[in-house]
């Protein structure tokens, strides 16, 4: 038998599949004529939650990981369940702080809470369940040869503030509290997946990884995506030099940054471009697809086979 260890998180998530489950970012049911979408995300304290973090960040960043998972559909999220296991130790203080991120976020993003559970544990996990209504549902799996691949914002941040906080890389006080910032206050792009969801042809949220969404992409929509250009601002660039670190690992395989990883065609690339301007978004222009398999970068006119080693559970 293949020994738990030796299990990642997309090694479970196949043997749980049923032969004709599609992977999308929500999952899609009909209540009577309505169609709605429903997803839920866990939060773990052991590997979710850095040391000294404050629990009106975490409580509200368990609610955005879900709700940039509607935005990549283009769907609006409108109601929101929550599960908490709290340990015995954790203080009235703490759980008041988690009370106010989990209202500040249902707040933000317009959710009605309907309820939840509570229970107690060795650590923190908290479940969040969120639901709404389906009008139209931008797919992984709908990338056509010549799209052009793009990303809502810079990669890179989140992975260096991890970077900062657990092996205390060199950073400059501008860029530590910069990055910091991106990983502990997240805005998931939903005004910009709403405002776009009819000139995407295919889309996901970006959490677990840039490397691994692009994997995604490419596998659902069986085409191939070359990737000519890193989306990265000068500042990570430096950090990464400053410490000596794989600017490729920083950018592709950090994960959390929730921003939305898409493609459109060239016909409606302007368009996409002008609601980004529109949200003060700068979005990034990173590579095409093309017939063929695998995600690749492109560079002087070689290709070299971008490998997944994005965030995964159990590995």
């Amino acid at each position: 038998m293949k020994a738990m260890k030796k299990l990642n998180e997309k090694d479970i998530i196949r043997i749980f599949r049923q032969k004709k489950f599609i992977s999308e970012d929500v999952e899609t049911f009909h209540l009577g004529k309505e169609l709605c979408a429903t997803n839920v995300d866990t939060l773990v304290e052991s590997t979710d939650i850095p040391p000294k973090s404050d629990f009106v960040d975490i409580a509200r960043k368990s609610i955005v990981s879900c709700v940039s998972d509607f935005a990549a559909k283009g769907i609006i999220p409108k109601f929101c369940i929550i599960s908490v296991t709290i340990p015995k130790t954790f203080s009235k203080k703490q759980i008041t702080k988690m009370a106010r991120g989990f209202r500040k976020a249902c707040t933000e993003f317009e959710l009605e809470l309907l309820g939840g559970d509570t229970n107690e544990g060795k650590e923190i996990v908290i479940h969040v369940v969120l639901f709404g209504k389906v009008d139209k549902i931008v797919p992984r799996n709908g990338a056509r040869i010549g799209d052009i691949i793009i990303t809502t914002g810079p990669f890179g941040y989140t992975s260096s503030a991890l970077q900062v906080l657990l092996k205390k890389k060199k950073s400059t006080k501008k860029f530590s509290k910069l990055a910091k910032n991106k990983f502990f206050h997240p805005t998931p792009r939903l005004k910009f997946g709403l405002a776009c969801k009819n000139l995407l042809s295919s889309s996901i949220d970006s959490s677990d990884g840039l490397a691994s969404c692009l994997q995604e992409l490419s596998i659902s929509s069986k085409k191939q995506f070359v990737i000519t250009k890193f989306p990265v601002k000068d500042d990570v660039i430096d950090f990464a030099k400053r410490n000596r670190l794989d600017l490729k690992n920083i950018v592709f395989n950090g994960g959390e940054e929730f921003e939305l990883v898409s493609t459109t065609s060239l016909k409606n690339l302007e368009k996409v471009k002008k609601n980004a301007k529109k949200l003060g978004l700068n979005l990034y222009e990173i590579g095409v697809v093309r017939n063929g398999k695998n995600v690749v970068i492109e560079n002087n006119g070689k290709q070299y086979r971008m490998n997944d080693v994005g965030w995964l559970h159990f590995q």
